[in-house]
């Protein structure tokens, strides 16, 4: 048998006896058998005692079979019990309840003859005699009926949740059919490393010889590390799809139960049952739920978390170590696993998947693209250019938006323009016209043309500025968009000190421009502060030199511990704080001098702003040469009524969306009032 029929008779699993199943259907029919408790006791009459109260018209109803007489339903009056059965209007409420009586015997001619009398005052019901087995059938089958229904729809709802009533401990890992939404290696871009490593995986089980022959081993244990969204998860779908062997797939929370003990019983089921199908491929995505450290934290160091991490480990390598099951595990947490999971002989391997640079950019948007019709004006290399710190994830997003844009319109193709709205959308924000007088809507351009002119002027090429908006996006009320022209992966010291500058332009031109500042630049004020505070504090970029502060700011409940103190005394926490206001002091009059200088200019882009409400970065740049040509009086009018009668329609057909950041990608200042 090949693997791919072993893979397929995996769900074909023998049934199993319920034991407690069954003793439940005996209870329920010992129940239903037992007989019935009777209010009043029943009298046993002899064949003289019947046909003494048949002579005396005593008898009210009665019932005749073969070989018995019964009588019910008797009211005593006057010590004779000859009145109708209960329920009868004419039955005296206060009338005691006669006693019942059955007849077991022969019935005679004559017995039957006086029973039968038609004139007789009582009334007779002949039971037909039936077989035995009739009988049995008559009170068993119901019985059954009964029973089976139950036991069906229950066992249909336990098995609808995916377990059984008594399967707590059995693990929950889902085998990955290769026919079903199958993923190879040419699905994933934009990680050529990472698929190098985890392939040589998938080799070693197509061909063991080859490396067997040398002395190699195969991996025990694969780690694969990197931001949400790089494409983790679709890695291991590869390798099951590349892979002719079984593929199990299981979430670190799936171990985590209320009950003490499950969680570890669940890894040992699921490993035997790796076991039976070896070689075979266990993956367990969001292994930081279960393999946190141990004896940290809030937690205590006996609880069933850590009872599940320390059955995992001894599955993996421990005395009694699996042979032929491969774990592939992934997580963005690295840095608060277990240490005892991250060594040799369980993780061999730990493969980084990072976000993808300006090629593997390129090549997720061919993947993704491929399944679109895009127009011929679309250029993926300039858009994976303008995508900086993008994901996987963010770049099948960011397709899928464009898509979205152009049905709005009923396009037949996404063009660049459509792709354009939805990088924007999904970096900053949909556009929301909200109703803003005018002395607002001048506060905000000034605001946002004091970011643009300061980076504009002091940038070297690395950040220019690609677009300047006064038309709220997300919940700001402006934005300053730059676009990197490569990928940064380290920043200078001038760098960082421009970007804080930058970030303060806002609230400079305010100063300058109305002689008062407004709180519109809360989240730039922050960033500045964060960006500094850093420098100090983690690289070293200040008078206290090469020192690192920043080790006791880590939160107690990602597994670190509780007993940390602060590692400088009040002293360096006072000069910390001198050189983070330095810092910020000294860029908030360098901001103040270039604005002050460039006045002019200044005025400019803020008039720009007012009149067209979006400029192009070309537009700032040219206004800074003196290369600009203003827009004219005239136009300027047209343009500013059509853009107020143009509010409420806007304001009706827009919708509001929530802003969505890219994981890295360089912020925008935007003006939040």
């Amino acid at each position: 048998m090949d693997n791919k029929d072993k893979i397929k008779n995996l769900g074909k699993l023998p049934n199993r006896p319920y034991a407690v199943w069954l003793l439940i259907l005996l209870a329920i029919t010992a129940l239903v058998m037992l007989p019935r408790n009777q209010q009043f006791p029943t009298q046993q009459f002899d064949s003289r005692k019947l046909m003494n109260a048949a002579a005396n018209d005593e008898l009210v109803e009665i019932s005749m079979q073969e070989d018995s007489v019964a009588g019910k339903d008797w009211y005593i009056v006057n010590g004779k019990i000859k009145n109708p059965v209960f329920g009868k209007e004419n039955a005296p409420k206060d009338a005691p309840r006669a006693l019942d009586f059955s007849f077991k015997g022969r019935i005679t001619d004559d017995m039957y003859k006086k029973l039968s009398d038609p004139s007789a005052p009582w009334t007779l019901k002949e039971i037909p005699s039936g077989s035995f087995w009739g009988n049995i059938l008559t009170s068993v089958l119901p019985v059954l009926i009964i029973v089976g229904v139950f036991f069906f729809l229950f066992m249909r709802q336990m098995r609808s949740a995916g377990k059984g009533a008594m399967s707590f401990g059995k693990n929950r890992a889902r085998l990955l059919t290769p026919d079903k939404d199958r993923v190879t290696f040419e699905d994933v871009a934009g990680c050529d490393e990472s698929k190098e490593e985890v392939s040589e995986v998938v080799e070693f089980l197509k061909n063991p010889q080859r490396f067997n022959a040398i002395g190699a081993k195969i991996p025990k244990g694969i780690l694969m590390v990197g931001p949400p969204g790089t494409g983790k998860t679709l890695l291991a779908r590869a390798v099951a799809g590349e892979a002719d062997v079984p593929f199990y797939s299981i979430s670190g929370s799936d171990f985590v139960e209320m009950f003490v003990g499950v969680g570890a019983a669940r890894v040992r089921d699921m490993f035997e049952q790796a076991r039976k199908t070896a070689p075979c491929i266990v993956f367990i995505d969001e292994i930081d739920a279960v393999g946190r450290q141990r004896g940290s934290g809030l937690g205590g160091g006996n609880d069933e978390r850590e009872q599940t991490l320390n059955s995992l480990l001894v599955e993996m390598d421990g005395f009694d170590a699996h042979t032929g099951v491969i774990i592939i595990a992934a997580t963005n947490r690295v840095d608060v696993l277990d240490n005892a999971l991250l060594r040799p002989g369980r993780f061999d391997r730990q493969v980084v998947i990072d976000l993808p640079d300006i090629k593997g950019r390129e090549e997720i948007l061919k993947v993704h693209a491929a399944k679109m019709k895009l127009a011929k004006d679309v250029d993926l290399s300039l858009i994976a250019r303008i995508t900086p710190g993008c994901s996987g994830a963010d770049l099948a997003n960011l397709l899928n938006e464009g898509a979205i844009c152009a049905a709005r319109r009923n396009a037949q193709e996404v063009s660049t323009a459509d792709i354009d709205e939805a990088r924007d959308k999904v970096f900053f924000g949909r556009e929301r016209r909200k109703i803003m007088d005018e002395s607002e809507r001048r506060l905000t351009a000034y605001h946002e043309a004091g970011h643009a002119l300061i980076q504009a002027a002091i940038d070297d090429g690395t950040l220019p500025v690609h677009k300047v908006t006064i038309i709220p996006r997300g919940q700001s009320l402006g934005s300053t968009m730059f676009v990197p022209s490569k990928d940064i992966r380290t920043e200078s010291k001038v760098h960082l000190e421009n970007q804080i500058c930058t970030s303060l332009g806002g609230r400079v031109a305010e100063e300058i421009v109305f002689g008062d500042i407004t709180n519109g630049a809360a989240a730039d004020i922050k960033m500045a502060t964060k960006i500094a505070r850093k420098m100090v504090c983690d690289w070293g970029m200040s008078k206290l030199g090469p020192v690192s502060f920043g080790e006791n700011q880590d939160h107690i409940f990602l597994g670190r511990d509780i007993t940390r103190s602060q590692s400088f005394s009040e002293k360096t926490a006072q000069m910390i704080d001198a050189e983070i206001r330095d810092i910020m002091d000294r860029q908030l009059e360098r901001a103040r001098k270039i604005i002050s200088e460039s006045r002019q200019k200044l005025d400019t882009i803020a008039s720009e702003l007012l009149i067209r409400e979006t400029i192009e970065g070309a537009d700032v740049y040219a206004i800074l040469k003196g290369e600009f040509s203003p827009t004219p009086p005239q136009k300027a009018q047209e343009k500013q009524s059509s853009v107020g009668e143009g509010k409420e329609a806007q304001e009706a057909s827009k919708e509001p969306d929530k802003p969505i950041a890219p994981h890295g990608a360089e912020p925008a200042f935007e003006n939040q009032m």
